[in-house]
């Protein structure tokens, strides 16, 4: 079973930057899809991005479309998410899972940005 282990969060303001980082331990990291997704506060878990295992495609919710970008090192087994001009509305518990979601979920990382 994966496992998969997230980092980078933060506290940051209105406008700032922060780059995600998920380690992963499965073996066939680099054949598999791979996504992050976040939960606020009260809210479900949603889903942010997804990249192909080959890093070929990638696509992201409408909320976070130009600002996030999702990539891959397969040589690593580690996915980022590059995440600018965050907004207060962006702060959430960050999970790194396959795509779709499958198995068990991390630990995640907090990122809150104060307006």
């Amino acid at each position: 079973q994966v496992q998969l282990v997230e980092s980078g969060g933060g506290l940051v303001q209105a406008g700032g930057s922060l780059r995600l980082s998920c380690a992963a331990s499965k073996r066939t990291f680099s054949t598999s899809n791979m996504g992050w997704y976040r939960q606020a506060p009260g809210k479900e878990r949603e889903f942010v991005a997804r990249i192909f295992w080959s890093g070929s495609s990638t696509y992201y919710a409408d909320s976070v479309k130009g600002r996030f970008t999702i990539s891959r090192d397969n040589a690593k087994n580690t996915v980022y998410l590059q995440m600018n001009s965050l907004k207060p509305e962006d702060t959430a518990i960050y999970y790194c899972n396959l795509y779709p979601p499958g198995g068990s979920w991390g630990q995640g990382t907090q990122v809150t940005v104060s307006s």
